[in-house]
């Protein structure tokens, strides 16, 4: 089944430069050059997309804003931030308001649909592996494999596709310390072009969702100077 990518760029050039390449790769692209008909589109598609390249700087409704309404409105949409700055809260940003990825303009082609199929394939082993066992528990946590939800206490937590196999992973390896690198070969796939600041990142993002004091956390510890580690919230451990 062909892929389907949502471009957003107001820049004319990098707009025609990404469509052609993205369709000589194999993907079904709709482009459009401004927030509003991003959103439009989006809706006009009934969200049939698998993947948004948005643009943070542009008139009007901007990346950042698209990127919350269409996260709002969908968990598994794969969302990359496309930008002309590289400072590192630019990045940041992206990325706690929902971004699965972010690239820092100018990128090569190469660069590109790297991050893109990558993102597609995140989405083909999310929703193609069969599971045995059909639930996870741990302290007040239940994930549930086939439903693909995580509940605390009963509750359904709200969880994009990227929080979700970043928690299926450590539910998994419960009480095993997992390095940066480890996370991030796992979760975003061996080659990844970006830093490993992008798992810090959606920690924070996750342990906002699950901890009573995301500062204090319970049961998503970091293990300092390595990378973090997942408990039941039963011990104390090392756990800021």
């Amino acid at each position: 089944m062909m892929r389907k990518v949502l471009v957003c760029e107001d820049e004319d050039s990098i707009r025609e430069f990404v469509v052609i390449n993205l369709k000589r790769s194999g993907y079904e692209v709709v482009d459009v050059n401004c927030g509003e008909d991003a959103l439009k589109a989006y809706d006009e598609a009934d969200g049939a997309f698998d993947v948004a390249l948005l643009d943070i700087m542009m008139p009007g409704i901007n990346g950042m804003e698209v990127c919350k309404k269409l996260r709002a409105q969908s968990p598994a949409l794969g969302i990359i931030m496309l930008s002309a700055k590289s400072q590192e809260m630019d990045k940041i940003s992206s990325l706690m308001i929902g971004a699965d990825d972010y690239i820092t303009k100018p990128f090569s082609i190469s660069e590109l649909i790297a991050r893109v199929d990558a993102v597609c394939r995140r989405v083909d082993m999310s929703y193609s592996k069969p599971e045995e066992v059909t639930s996870i528990t741990s302290g007040p946590f239940t994930l549930n494999l086939k439903s693909r939800i995580v509940y605390k206490n009963d509750m359904p937590l709200e969880l994009t596709q990227v929080e979700y196999q970043i928690m299926e992973y450590f539910l998994k390896n419960q009480n095993t310390a997992l390095d940066r690198n480890t996370i991030l070969n796992h979760i975003w796939g061996d080659g990844y072009y970006g830093d490993d600041k992008i798992v810090d990142v959606n920690i924070r993002r996750i342990r906002m969702k699950i901890e009573d004091e995301p500062s204090n956390p319970k049961y998503l510890l970091t293990i300092w100077g390595f990378g973090y580690k997942w408990t039941s919230g039963q011990k104390n451990g090392q756990n800021k």
